[in-house]
């Protein structure tokens, strides 16, 4: 799994990024693999400018996007030092993509699985609660994506993630929104670090179906239920395979 299926998902536009989203996106993802560790300096200019054969506007520039971040803090005389992943801005869509081109991280995955767990079984029951038929149909069309997708893995880990944007998105709670990017990302990281086809998890498809069931019979305490048994299953799951890489 790519980061450009994060960015699809997203459905960032296309267009060719300018150079200094390019270097910065370099840059990136080299302090979020660790290249680049938490509170060394990156190299000067000078040396970025050479690297990436562009000018050293291009660089500051591409400082700047870094910075605004929370990746990187610019000292004059000192240098531009990486910042502690604490002052990162994780809910920041090239912060989230950039971590699936960084190797397997277990705690950013485990950290990703707690916050849907704090948020998503109350966006299921707000979603019964709230939901017009147009959100329903959209719900019902993702979980139906997701019992047929029987060839690409990709196609069917878009239909995840489809199915429960489009359950936060009924929730009609604004600051929901900003959790999409969670779910992309661990999807995503999750896929990367079984090397697993998801489909090949038969409990999946069923409880995506009952959380759907319970959404159109307008049943909000089934349905945080079901999200909460859904999201600890998959929790579950991950554990033995996080504890390889820990």
């Amino acid at each position: 799994m790519s980061e450009l299926v994060y960015y699809d998902l997203k459905r960032t536009a296309t267009m060719t990024p300018s150079m200094p989203v390019q270097v910065a996106r370099e840059l990136g993802r080299r302090i979020v693999a660790g290249t680049y560790e938490p509170g060394t300096l990156i190299d000067e200019e000078n040396t970025l400018a050479t690297r990436y054969q562009v000018s050293r506007v291009v660089i500051r520039d591409a400082v700047k996007i870094l910075v605004g971040k929370g990746l990187l803090d610019v000292r004059r005389g000192i240098g531009t030092r990486v910042r502690a992943r604490n002052q990162w801005s994780m809910l920041d869509d090239d912060v989230l993509a950039w971590h699936l081109s960084a190797p397997p991280n277990p705690a950013f995955l485990k950290q990703l699985m707690e916050i849907r767990l704090a948020f998503e079984p109350k966006a299921s029951r707000w979603a019964a609660e709230r939901a017009t038929d147009e959100d329903i149909a959209e719900i019902e069309a993702a979980c139906v994506a997701m019992e047929q997708e029987g060839g690409s893995v990709d196609n069917f880990v878009i239909a995840d993630a489809e199915f429960h944007r489009a359950v936060l998105r009924s929730a009609h709670n604004e600051f929901l929104k900003a959790m999409e990017g969670v779910i992309y990302s661990a999807l995503l990281v999750s896929i990367r670090l079984t090397n697993k086809d998801p489909r090949e998890n038969k409990t999946s498809v069923p409880f995506h179906r009952a959380v759907c069931n319970a959404i159109t019979a307008h049943d909000g305490d089934l349905a945080e239920e079901l999200t909460a048994n859904l999201l600890n299953d998959a929790d579950h799951r991950l554990d033995g395979n996080v504890a390889n890489y820990a």
